[in-house]
């Protein structure tokens, strides 16, 4: 009877919905592989199912932000505001296989947000320790190559100064990428709220006095002007995420254009030490904002999201 069944469900199913289908499942395939991996299943199934406590909950501003196809515009912006911080990047550069797996980096990235945004607490602060054990074994000391540096400073990642710069930098990204290109725009108090709870995270991961609303994140960001200037590293990084991004086949024409868009949300002074040509934000946000509405509703449809 069953199987009867569910031939006449098949029977009776327009064709064109099975059309509609495999599109959805090629988006929802374009955007996790790359972003997620390989285990996204088994990471979905724990992250989600797993009982206990949460720091936050389904409505809050962090988990609004953090589960927006947008984030994925907001973390090639961090990865390129980042950038402009040359002992930061001397981490990067010099202790971690960005250059050979930019997308394993990307992956594990992702899913540090995702455990610490919407898994349990004993989860999330496994994840935190893990990654503070990494931070304290990337160290090393500052060359005479590395403009507006002390040459022969020694640096080490978990320097509260680095973090505070790579957390403020990230969620500046986050919270520009939302506001543009959100499905649904917090008001100025939901943004405080959302740079708020970040700070929970940040807290543990050794940033000292996060910014805990947009206007000292503001501040924050504008303190590290000083020291912010294009390098090797910031090179590295435009190479690797504008001119020969790791995505490519028919996913390549998509991740561009959500390049182009983080592009546009830059400052005008970090797209300038960056090297990058002032350009035209309209066609780009625009272009953007299409993909994203488009990738949305691929999302829309896959069950396991």
């Amino acid at each position: 009877m069953l199987s009867s069944g569910l031939k006449l469900i098949r029977e009776r199913t327009p064709p064109w919905r099975g059309a509609v289908g495999r599109v959805r499942a090629g988006l929802t395939a374009a955007v996790r592989g790359p972003v997620a991996g390989d285990r996204f299943a088994e990471h979905h199934a724990r992250i989600w199912h797993t009982p206990g406590p949460r720091w936050f909950a389904e409505g809050d501003p962090i988990w609004t932000v953090h589960s927006d196809i947008a984030m994925l515009i907001g973390g090639i912006r961090a990865l390129l505001l980042q950038s402009l911080h040359p002992v930061a990047m001397l981490g990067v550069t010099d202790h971690s296989d960005f250059r050979d797996d930019p997308l394993g980096r990307l992956q594990r990235t992702s899913h540090f947000i995702t455990v610490t945004t919407f898994g349990t607490v004993s989860d999330a602060e496994r994840s935190i320790a893990k990654v503070r054990g990494i931070h304290r074994r990337v160290r090393g000391v500052v060359p005479d190559s590395v403009p507006s540096a002390e040459p022969g400073r020694a640096y080490r990642a978990d320097d509260p100064d680095l973090l505070l710069w790579v957390h403020a930098a990230e969620i500046d990204s986050f919270l520009s990428a939302h506001r543009a290109f959100g499905a649904t725009p917090l008001d100025r108090a939901g943004y405080d709220r959302y740079v708020a709870q970040t700070c929970v995270v940040a807290e543990r991961l050794g940033v000292v006095d996060p910014p805990d609303s947009v206007d000292r994140l503001d501040a924050v960001i504008a303190s590290y002007r000083p020291v912010l200037t294009r390098g090797p590293g910031s090179d590295d990084v435009v190479d690797l995420l504008l001119r020969r991004p790791p995505i490519v086949g028919p996913a390549g024409p998509g991740y561009r254009l959500l390049a182009a868009g983080a592009v546009s949300l830059l400052p005008p002074w970090a797209r300038s030490q960056l090297g990058l040509p002032p350009r035209d934000r309209l066609p780009a946000r625009t272009a953007a904002r299409t993909l994203t509405r488009i990738l949305r509703w691929g999302l829309a449809g896959d069950t396991a999201v």
